[in-house]
């Protein structure tokens, strides 16, 4: 809409330039009788145009919402039963912080997916958003034995993956293993015994309190450095998944080597890559701000619990659970988010997970700053009301009470059993940038179309 009020601007302003300049007039068009011109700008002048179609945005371009008028229909909400006996509520201007609602704001509650704000926002700070992870082929011990080395990048694209169809762009077993060819070839070699390193990470492969059908339902994967298609053996479905990621990687790649005229051994046993060792092949993944889009966009639990560990190792943490709970939470301290935080994953599969409504707000406050602009793909990797992700299945935003509001609204969904969550923001009819959170973990069936409601109230507000 802009950039079309901007064309139309300069359009117009062209057009009465020429029409200074040539005499020209409206009435010539129209067939009525011509009227002496008004004094004009001389043609010379500089034409003035719109600023910037996405000029920096100020969320303080409106006045607040009656705060009043806010609560009433706010608490009326709330008061649905089906958000069960729990829940915690907040609304922020997001330029002052200062709360425009709150009802049981500082409650710890069980997050579920919107923890993947916090992690997210923990690995934007902490290792900026122009990082990627490579998974790389290094030298083994013997001139003709190669190690497959895995970085920590869960989208790596395996061979029946359709890459390139989505955003962002993966890296590509296929890729590496080209050049990892072209490498040996060039040495003449063409046979190796291949061995795979997921070493990088440390730990548990699966997380505290998670449930044991998890994997087999397809919500997640075992959590190793080295996968591809996220450990999915089918990328296009999200299960079965497999129970070796690395090794499944591993013999993957082996079948590459082939396609490209490098023999591998049948058997390929795990190792480890050794200190300093030639590099033989890299692909790098999507850097950091798309892959933090995709995983709030489409809710991706096995890219959150691999940024939770990249922030780990970047913290000088262990890379397990226990050190990517504790690194996120320290560097949210260093953002000034000193509390409401308990955390046991990245993904929010844990139902041990604790965050209040005022945490969540402020978080995404914090991404939707000037101040952070390294911080900014949380906000725009929220799903928008009705249109992407998780918010554009055609089961949110469709009640009447919510309807209206589609597309004046990105939030972060949350789910699990008896956990409805939604935290996001939202421009009041005002034009001030409001966030808010929406947390209940007693629901007794499903709250989603009561969250719908208060956020479609927010907006409207």
């Amino acid at each position: 809409m802009l950039a079309t009020l901007a064309l139309l601007q300069t359009v117009t302003i062209a057009t009465g330039v020429y029409a200074v300049s040539n005499d020209f007039s409206l009435a010539a068009l129209t067939r009525e009788p011509s009227h002496p011109a008004e004094p004009t700008a001389s043609p010379s002048a500089p034409l003035i145009t719109a600023g910037p179609v996405l000029a920096l945005l100020s969320s303080e371009d409106g006045p607040l919402p009656t705060k009043g008028t806010l609560t009433q229909q706010l608490t009326g909400a709330l008061g649905d039963d089906a958000l069960g006996s729990h829940v915690g509520a907040v609304v922020l201007d997001a330029a002052t912080g200062e709360r425009i609602f709150a009802a049981g704001a500082d409650s710890g509650i069980t997050p579920a997916s919107t923890t993947k704000l916090v992690t997210t926002t923990a690995a934007l700070a902490s290792l900026g958003p122009d990082a990627r992870f490579a998974t790389r082929v290094v030298q083994g011990r013997t001139r003709n034995s190669i190690v497959l080395v895995g970085g920590g990048d869960p989208t790596l694209a395996g061979p029946s993956a359709k890459n390139g169809a989505y955003y962002p762009r993966n890296a590509s077993l296929a890729t590496l293993a080209q050049r990892t060819a072209a490498t040996l070839k060039a040495r003449g070699i063409t046979k190796v015994t291949l061995s795979y390193d997921a070493s990088l990470y440390a730990g548990s492969p699966l997380g505290p309190g998670w449930k044991p059908g998890y994997v087999p339902d397809g919500n997640v994967a075992p959590v190793y450095a080295l996968a591809i298609d996220e450990g999915r053996a089918n990328p296009a479905q999200s299960r079965p998944r497999v129970s070796n990621p690395p090794a499944y990687a591993a013999a993957s790649f082996a079948k590459m080597l082939a396609k490209y005229g490098i023999a591998a051994s049948k058997t390929i046993n795990a190792g480890k890559a050794g200190a300093g060792a030639e590099e033989l092949g890299k692909v790098d993944s999507a850097p950091l701000y798309a892959l933090v889009e995709h995983a709030l966009t489409f809710s991706d639990n096995d890219l959150s619990e691999a940024l939770a560990r990249q922030v780990a190792i970047k913290e000088g943490l262990p890379p397990s659970f226990e050190g990517g709970a504790q690194a996120v939470t320290r560097v949210l301290k260093r953002l000034g988010i000193t509390k409401g935080v308990l955390v046991n994953d990245g993904s929010g599969l844990s139902p041990r997970n604790r965050i209040s409504a005022d945490t969540l707000a402020r978080v995404i406050a914090l991404a939707s700053s000037s101040a952070h602009p390294e911080l900014h793909a949380v906000a725009s990797g929220m799903p928008v009301a009705g249109f992407s992700g998780t918010l554009g299945n055609g089961r949110r935003f469709i009640e009447k009470d919510a309807k209206p509001e589609v597309g004046l609204v990105r939030a972060k969904t949350g789910t699990l059993n008896n956990v409805n969550t939604l935290a996001g923001m939202a421009t009041t009819k005002d034009g001030r940038l409001v966030t808010f959170a929406f947390m209940a973990d007693k629901v007794p069936l499903n709250a989603e179309p009561v969250l719908d409601r208060l956020a479609a109230i927010v907006a409207r507000s």
